[in-house]
């Protein structure tokens, strides 16, 4: 299946934030055999993109977050699209996540940046790089002004998109930037 069938099957939620991940993942061109992890589950939006896409993806949330956005049932969506087989969750909080050092190729973020409290942004970022490899992408997908209007229009107390760049100075990361639609691509290489 590709992301257009996805994105038909899915719906609006999906096909919000589909277009740029999607490109996003396949510029990337990560390894068939890349180790991933998404964090911030939700509907599972980035781990379904990752997987339409070949990728064997791990995913997670915190076991203890309550909001709007936990405990969607990114499964049910992973099935109707028949990648369910490719995701894998395992409850985790970004600010101290339970993965050895150097294990992953690819860290993703699909809006759930900004819900991080601003004093563990920077520590979350440490984190990604203890658990990414040397030359691993770490990719924060934030909506853009025009994306947070759209959110407001169905959640109005929704907060502002924060820029991963700014939690990023001194960290000896390479960086990139795409803008999209509704959502920009923050791209960071872990250069160690």
């Amino acid at each position: 299946m590709n992301i257009t069938q996805a994105r038909e099957i899915l719906g609006q939620q999906f096909a919000f934030a589909s277009d740029l991940a999607n490109t996003v993942v396949q510029d990337l061109k990560l390894p068939k055999h890349a180790k991933i992890l998404d964090v911030g589950t939700g509907t599972g939006s980035m781990a379904i993109t990752l997987a339409l896409n070949g990728y064997e993806v791990l995913t997670g949330e915190p076991k203890d977050d309550h909001s709007v956005y936990a405990k969607e049932d990114w499964f049910k969506n992973a099935k109707k699209v028949n990648v369910d087989h490719l995701i894998q969750f395992k409850a985790f909080d970004a600010k101290d996540m339970p993965f050895e050092h150097n294990t992953f190729d690819g860290i993703f973020f699909l809006g759930s940046f900004h819900h991080i409290d601003t004093a563990y942004r920077v520590n979350v970022f440490q984190e990604c790089i203890r658990i990414s490899k040397s030359n691993a992408i770490i990719c924060f997908l934030e909506p853009n002004q025009k994306g947070i209007q759209r959110i407001r229009e169905k959640y109005p107390s929704h907060s502002d998109a924060a820029d991963p760049y700014e939690y990023a100075q001194g960290l000896n990361l390479a960086f990139q930037k795409t803008e999209g639609a509704f959502f920009d691509a923050f791209i960071f290489k872990n250069t160690r």
